[in-house]
């Protein structure tokens, strides 16, 4: 089954039907969007969104350590996992959702340490510690962050099933 096969299916239009309008010259099918499908697919796309949001936090938090950044972050605001777009999704939406997965469980765990771990790297560098802070950033950070996306990944994979 090809891709425009699975996302739109052909309905035919019965004549008798009320929202039919026949004319001689118009006698074509409707194409419309299969609604299983289309959720399936809007899921995806949170998903996706979810991945690019997280890694834009992390680069943020890259920039900031590497001094590319004048950012002013507030580690009692990021250690907040519920604060960013990613997490709002996960403690609303996404939650409805997706839930039901075990990996669901694990990525709201991984997420909140993922800000908890954050939260310290600002701190450490506001502190003027930036080898530590850089330090925090690429070991537990980052291990926590490659681990929200391969969950997010994991659950975007199950979405459909």
């Amino acid at each position: 089954m090809g891709f425009f096969s699975r996302l739109l299916r052909v309905r035919e239009q019965v004549r008798s039907s009320p929202e039919a309008a026949w004319n001689a010259e118009d006698n074509a099918s409707e194409l419309v969007l299969d609604a299983e499908y289309a959720d399936h697919l809007a899921m995806e796309m949170e998903i996706d969104a979810g991945i690019a949001l997280h890694e834009n936090w992390r680069a943020r938090l890259e920039d900031m350590v590497h001094g590319r950044s004048t950012e002013v972050m507030r580690p009692e605001r990021v250690c907040q996992d519920h604060r960013c777009q990613l997490g709002r999704w996960l403690h609303g939406a996404g939650r409805a959702r997706l839930g039901q997965h075990t990996a669901f469980g694990m990525l709201v765990a991984r997420h909140k340490y993922f800000h908890q771990q954050a939260a310290a790297v600002v701190t450490l560098f506001q502190a003027g510690d930036l080898q530590q802070s850089q330090k925090v950033l690429k070991t537990s950070c980052r291990h926590a962050s490659n681990q929200v996306v391969l969950l997010l990944k994991e659950l975007k994979n199950h979405a459909g099933r």
